[in-house]
C-alpha cells in the first residue's frame, strides 16, 4: 500500500469513527479563534474554553480587547500559562485587526502569519475552520499519529510534516482529517499511556511505529 493509498484509507475510517469531528476550541467569531489559538499554546483546549469566557465577558469585541491594558488581559489569561507573552500578543493582534482590517480576520494565510504569536499551525486552523480553505494543522496529535501510522517517516518538525502531508492528503480533506486525529489521539492512540490498539479502527493498517507491543 502506497502512502497515498494508506492516507485515503485512514481518512475514510476516521470519518466513520468520528463523523462530527470539529475544532475543540469554542468560538462564534473569527477573532475569538485567533485569541484562542494563541492561548492554546502549551495549554489544553478545555482550559482555554473556560478562560476565554471571563475574557469576553469583560472585553466583548475587538475594539474593547484592543483598548484593554495588557496587564488586565494577563490577569485573566494567566491560567493558560505564559501569561505575559500571550497577553502581549493578543493585545497586539487586536490592535492590528482594529487598525488594519476593520476588525475582521483576513482570509489570507501569509497575512495571518504576520500577526504576533501566529504560526503556521494557527494560521492553518483559521484558514480551514473559519474560511473553509485547504488546511493541515500539524499539532502534537497530528505529528505523533501520522508518524505512528506510517503516513510520514520519522518527521517531527511541524512544517516538514505539513509539507509531507500535503502530498498525500486531498486538499478538501486536510482540515477535518486533522480534527479527527485530535479525537483519535485523545481517545485511542494516546500519548501518556499505551495506545489502545485492540479497539483502534486502524489497527490492521497502522505501522504502530514507536509502540512496544504490536498487537
Amino acid at each position: 500500500m502506497t502512502k497515498e493509498e494508506l492516507a485515503l484509507e485512514v481518512i475514510e475510517r476516521l470519518k466513520k469513527e468520528y463523523p462530527l469531528a470539529q475544532c475543540t476550541l469554542d468560538y462564534d467569531q473569527a477573532w475569538k479563534l485567533l485569541v484562542s489559538v494563541r492561548l492554546a499554546a502549551q495549554c489544553t483546549d478545555a482550559r482555554v474554553n473556560v478562560v476565554v469566557e471571563d475574557l469576553y465577558a469583560k472585553y466583548p469585541d475587538v475594539a474593547a480587547l484592543a483598548e484593554a491594558p495588557v496587564e488586565e488581559i494577563e490577569k485573566i489569561v494567566r491560567p493558560c500559562g505564559l501569561g505575559k507573552s500571550k497577553a502581549r500578543d493578543i493585545s497586539a493582534c487586536m490592535k492590528i485587526l482594529r487598525d488594519q482590517y476593520q476588525g475582521k480576520v483576513p482570509d489570507d494565510f501569509n497575512a495571518l502569519l504576520k500577526f504576533p504569536g501566529v504560526g503556521r499551525k494557527s494560521a492553518n486552523l483559521i484558514m480551514g475552520d473559519v474560511f473553509g480553505k485547504p488546511a493541515i494543522v500539524t499539532d502534537t496529535h497530528c505529528i505523533r499519529l501520522v508518524n505512528r501510522i506510517g503516513l510520514v517517516d520519522g518527521i517531527r518538525e511541524p512544517k516538514k510534516v505539513e509539507m509531507a502531508l500535503w502530498k498525500i492528503i486531498p486538499l478538501e480533506e486536510g482540515s477535518d482529517f486533522c480534527h479527527r486525529l485530535v479525537y483519535h489521539g485523545r481517545d485511542v492512540c494516546t500519548a501518556r499511556t499505551s495506545p489502545f490498539c485492540e479497539k483502534c479502527c486502524l489497527k490492521d493498517i497502522c505501522q504502530k511505529n514507536g509502540v512496544e507491543s504490536k498487537k
